[in-house]
């Protein structure tokens, strides 16, 4: 019997048809960055302090410096200034240009504090969702609710994505989920509420892990077996690609309505690809439309310059992949073996997923330029990848995986002992981030 892979041997198995797919199945993998990470700069929480009347005016009339007037009206540094506010009447004409809070406490006594009833004065020349919603203070969990909406639809998406690409095949899975996520970013941009807004998120989380593991698997279904671990890893390089383009969009238009219709309309051109990315001929063999998967494998040895093999129309599944086409999740419980490396590699990704989004969501907490931060933390995966691609046929997986591991938990245990705002703390943070990407 003739396979897929047999067939690839003979007309390329990485030829002028699998690069032109591959690029662009990568823009699949790009498209995805800022849904994952997007939180970054949508939901970036600047320096905030309580909007108190008459503050401003009496900073005009008196000529403050910014400096000046958060040291003579604002509490404190941390929490206590960007929370609560001094009780006082700032129209009062008794108050002085110089210490004017100095006269009205009695007795050298605390002047009384209260809540931000007034909402919030924002340094920022942008926006996002933290500022238009007023999510500080009492409220900033809710920053966190709305990763956790997109996080939510990542899992519940993950459930399903593999029945739809299996029972409808994975060109479908891709352009459907592509144009479902493009129009829900389009409605987040213009969600008028925070409520709308989760919900949106929820969804698009629900549909977008549908593109990105479509694209995934087409591509190294379009493959041979030698190119299949490369082009896997290149893939998901794609995703760091979108990561770099992101701060630089970010940096350009930092409003945050203006930067999700900026990620979320281009999407819609990638619907255009869907007459240059035929169906998966392995998909469809398993489908037994074999007629449609050698006509596929055709036109890919005419894209390559080859000549299909003359028993082509002997294309079969691989017997023991026909075999199994009904796998099911039970199946990674049904030995005490396969159970104990399922846990195993569960507990790995959880670790890995949650370390990695957790280094993402931080970008700029360690007092540098959140634009420039976010930029390192893209530009080293590109050695994390290569460090994959040069390890991994070596010395396999398990060792560059225990190693990697190894590495990020020390980092992030070093950093626990670091002091805010060391300098040595951006650098421990990027060789986490390195590690963890590895």
């Amino acid at each position: 019997m003739l396979t897929v892979d047999d067939v690839l041997e003979q007309v390329g198995e990485f030829g002028w048809f699998q690069k032109q797919a591959f690029l662009i199945l990568c823009l699949f993998s790009a498209a995805f960055a800022p849904i994952y990470v997007g939180i970054v700069f949508l939901a970036f929480t600047p320096d905030h302090r309580c909007r108190s009347p008459g503050v401003e005016e009496l900073s005009r009339r008196c000529g403050w410096s910014l400096a000046e007037e958060l040291n003579y009206t604002v509490p404190g540094p941390g929490p206590e200034g960007q929370c609560l506010r001094y009780a006082v009447d700032w129209n009062q004409s008794s108050l002085g240009c110089l210490e004017p809070l100095a006269g009205l406490a009695a007795n050298g006594s605390p002047l009384p504090l209260g809540p931000c009833d007034q909402g919030w004065v924002y340094d920022t020349p942008g926006s996002s969702i933290v500022t238009e919603f007023n999510l500080v203070c009492d409220d900033s969990w809710k920053v966190d609710l709305f990763q956790s909406c997109v996080n939510l639809g990542f899992f519940l998406g993950s459930l399903g994505v593999g029945y739809i690409a299996d029972r409808f095949g994975r060109k479908v899975c891709l352009f459907t989920s592509t144009l479902i996520s493009a129009v829900l970013g389009v409605l987040t941009a213009v969600a008028p509420n925070y409520t709308s807004l989760l919900l949106f998120r929820l969804l698009q989380g629900l549909v977008s892990k549908g593109n990105w593991t479509a694209g995934y698997t087409l591509i190294t279904e379009f493959v041979g077996l030698g190119y299949r671990r490369t082009v896997a890893i290149l893939f998901q390089l794609a995703f760091t690609v979108g990561l770099v383009l992101l701060s630089g969009l970010a940096y350009i238009l930092p409003h945050w309505r203006w930067l999700q219709l900026a990620v979320s309309l281009p999407v819609f051109l990638l619907l255009f690809c869907y007459w240059f990315v035929p169906e998966s001929p392995r998909w469809l063999l398993s489908q037994k439309r074999n007629t449609q998967a050698i006509k596929i494998m055709g036109h890919i040895a005419q894209k390559n310059g080859k000549l299909p093999p003359a028993d082509l129309k002997m294309l079969s599944l691989e017997e023991d992949v026909t075999e199994k086409l009904s796998p099911s999740f039970v199946d990674l419980f049904r030995t005490p073996n396969l159970r104990k490396y399922t846990f195993i590699l569960m507990y790995l990704w959880f670790t890995s997923s949650v370390v990695y989004q957790g280094l993402i969501m931080h970008v700029g907490a360690t007092g540098g330029n959140l634009h420039l931060d976010f930029l390192y933390s893209a530009l080293v995966e590109f050695p994390a990848s290569f460090i994959i691609l040069v390890t991994i046929d070596r010395f396999g997986r398990r060792y560059p995986l225990a190693m990697s591991n190894l590495a990020a938990g020390l980092a992030c245990f070093i950093m626990v002992f670091i002091p805010h705002g060391e300098w040595s703390t951006p650098i421990i943070f990027q060789v986490n981030e390195l590690w963890e990407e590895s």
